[in-house]
C-alpha cells in the first residue's frame, strides 16, 4: 500500500489481468501468479484484477477476495495495486473493498451497480457510501455503461469529487470520447482519469488523462507500456505508431466476448494452464481460433515474449 497516501503515482499502463482457471473450473491461483510475474517483469505500471476482463460476476467473494490477496502477495510495493471490488450488491461491495484494504491495495476500482440501472442521485448515494466507510483508501469509480446499463454523468463524478477527499478518480470504458472532456471539465485537472478503450488510450492522455487500465495489457505489456512511456516523453511519433500496430490485437481481444480470446492467446503460449470461462460465457470457438491466430501473426511483433521471471523467494 505504498501509493495509497499518494493515488497522484498511479499513473501509466495498469494492467487488467484476467481470472485464470483450472480446466475444471477453479480458480488456477499458480496461473495467477505467474501472470503477475510476467506483467512485472514486461513494464506494466500497476496491476488490477477483479475487472470485467476477470470474470467478477461468475465468482464468489471469497474467490475474488481470495485473488486480490494472492496477486497482493506478487505485487508487494513495487508497482500500485488497484483491484476491482465493486458488485451489483452494496454489501459485497464493501466486504470485497475491506478485504482489498487489508490485503494492501493502493485504490479500490468501484463498478456502478448493474443491472438496477439506478438514478445520478442514487449513484452518488453508492459511492459516498462506500467512501465514507473506507476513508483512508482511495476510491475509483469504473464506468463501463456497455456492461452495466447505467453510465455516471460527468455532473456526478464532480459531485462526489468535491464531497469526498478519497474519491479521487474514475476509469472510463465508453466509445463517448466526449464524455471524458466533459468529466475533465467538471472536476479539474486533479482528477485521475484512465482509459479502459483501448483505442482511446493514446488520445485520452492529450485531455489530461493519467493512463489506462486496458485489455490490451493481458496479452502486450511491454506494447502497451512503452506506448505510454513515448507519450509522456515526448515521442509522439513512436506512441502513435504503436498506437496503430497494435489495432489488429484490439480486434483480437473482442473476436468473442471478452476474455475468451485472450485465454485462448494466453493458453497456447503457455502462460496459464487453461483457456476456461465460466458459464454464461463460452470458450472460443473453432472460427474464433483461426480469426484471433490470424490477428496475432498481424501484429506478432506487438506481442510480448511468453517468458516468466521464476517466483521470488519468500
Amino acid at each position: 500500500m505504498k501509493f495509497r497516501s499518494d493515488p497522484a503515482q498511479i499513473r501509466g499502463s495498469l494492467a487488467p489481468v484476467i481470472t485464470p482457471f483450472t480446466d475444471a473450473g477453479d480458480v488456477d491461483h499458480d496461473s495467477l501468479r505467474r501472470l503477475v510475474r510476467w506483467q512485472l517483469a514486461n513494464g506494466s505500471d500497476g496491476v488490477s484484477i477483479g475487472g470485467s476482463t476477470g470474470e467478477p460476476s461468475s465468482q464468489s467473494v471469497a474467490e475474488r477476495a481470495a485473488a486480490i490477496r494472492v496477486v497482493a502477495e506478487e505485487v508487494g510495493d513495487r508497482v500500485p495495486l488497484v483491484p476491482g471490488t465493486g458488485s451489483a450488491k452494496l454489501d459485497e461491495t464493501l466486504e470485497l473493498t475491506a478485504a482489498a484494504r487489508d490485503a494492501g491495495a493502493d485504490a479500490a476500482l468501484v463498478i456502478t451497480p448493474y443491472y438496477a440501472r439506478p438514478t445520478q442521485e442514487a449513484l452518488y448515494v453508492w459511492y459516498s457510501t462506500v467512501a465514507r466507510e473506507f476513508p483512508d483508501l482511495p476510491i475509483v469509480a469504473y464506468n463501463v455503461p456497455s456492461r452495466t446499463a447505467v453510465e455516471i454523468a460527468p455532473e456526478t463524478v464532480a459531485r462526489l469529487f468535491r464531497a469526498h477527499d478519497n474519491f479521487v478518480g474514475i476509469k472510463e470504458t465508453t466509445k463517448d470520447f466526449e464524455h471524458f472532456s466533459r468529466v475533465l471539465a467538471a472536476c479539474g485537472p486533479d482528477l485521475l482519469v484512465w482509459s479502459g478503450i483501448e483505442l482511446l488510450c493514446l488520445p485520452v492522455l492529450s485531455l489530461g488523462g493519467v493512463g489506462f487500465i486496458s485489455a490490451l495489457a493481458n496479452i502486450a505489456p511491454a506494447a502497451v507500456a512503452e506506448m505510454y512511456d513515448a507519450a509522456t516523453a515526448g515521442n509522439a511519433a513512436r506512441a502513435r505508431e504503436i498506437h496503430y500496430g497494435v489495432h489488429p490485437l484490439v480486434d483480437l481481444l473482442f473476436v468473442e466476448t471478452n476474455p475468451a480470446p485472450a485465454k485462448w492467446l494466453l493458453q497456447q503460449r503457455g502462460l496459464i494452464a487453461s483457456d476456461h470461462v465460466r458459464s454464461p460465457l463460452i470458450p472460443l470457438t473453432e472460427a474464433g481460433r483461426r480469426k484471433v491466430a490470424a490477428l496475432a501473426a498481424a501484429a506478432e511483433q506487438y506481442l510480448t515474449p511468453a517468458d516468466v521471471p521464476a517466483p521470488a523467494s519468500r
